[in-house]
């Protein structure tokens, strides 16, 4: 098959042109690392044909991409909405394993996505505090991890060393602690706070290094993933999405929505 053959078949499928457009450029200009160490020499005629035909077909790339597009946003759609009506039939489901506080009816549920180095998140933790201490017997609390550890190193840290307080009971007064001593997050910190709880300090410092603790976290952030979420905090209420260091009082609007 030729390239231009290929151009036409990739072209009849838009939805992959961005990818397959890619491709085709990495194989045929050199983009490859394994080309650029001693692989097989790029045609010189055959690299100019291929540029060719992308300044030749500006609009067919575009009009690929947005298809591309739309295609990611519906199927995330899809996602989110198929997410919430979880949380509305099944909140037990939603929660899974994740530590919970608040009411045990689990009517109104209040999913918390956030990392524990993030300053905006210890700006929201204030109003969740003051918000679940006025509603905690109508609102459960759920806490999911989505450390982003690209720019916070001490978030996947943190968040395994809360994951070991939970294994001893301890989950939501080491969560705590954590944001309200967030400028000390490290070494020194993590035991400080487990020893101040009155933990086991051999079994939280086995229990926060062992592959469980970074399974259960990875797997909040697969579903954090899923529905879309690129930062910290992020809550989800009934189905009700709001994000950022919200005010408590849009918080109670909030909730008085999704009440009715």
């Amino acid at each position: 098959m030729n390239i231009s053959s290929i151009w036409r078949k990739v072209r009849s499928q838009q939805a992959f042109c961005l990818a397959a457009l890619l491709s085709v450029c990495l194989v045929f200009i050199g983009c490859s690392p394994a080309q650029s160490t001693g692989g097989n020499p790029v045609d010189p005629k055959l690299k100019e044909q291929v540029l060719q035909i992308i300044r030749e077909n500006p609009q067919a790339i575009l009009e690929s991409v947005q298809a591309y597009q739309q295609q990611q946003q519906e199927s995330l759609k899809a996602a989110q909405q198929s997410f919430f009506e979880l949380m509305k039939s099944s909140p037990k489901s939603a929660i899974g394993d994740s530590p919970s506080t608040g009411a045990a009816s689990q009517q109104i549920v209040l999913l918390e996505f956030s990392d524990f180095q993030c300053p905006f998140c210890a700006k929201a933790h204030d109003t969740v505090k003051q918000f679940m201490a006025k509603h905690q017997d109508k609102v459960t609390l759920a806490y999911k991890n989505f450390p982003l550890t690209s720019i916070h190193p001490q978030a996947l840290p943190a968040a395994k060393a809360a994951w070991a307080a939970g294994q001893q009971g301890k989950f939501w007064e080491y969560y705590s602690a954590l944001f309200e001593g967030q400028q000390q997050l490290g070494e020194d910190l993590y035991p400080a706070i487990a020893q101040k709880l009155n933990l086991n300090l051999d079994k939280f410092n086995t229990d926060r290094h062992i592959p469980a603790a970074e399974t259960a976290i990875q797997k909040d952030v697969q579903l954090a993933q899923s529905l879309g979420i690129e930062g910290t905090p992020f809550f989800i209420m009934n189905g009700k999405t709001f994000s950022g260091a919200i005010e408590l009082a849009e918080m109670e609007n909030i909730l008085a929505s999704v009440s009715k």
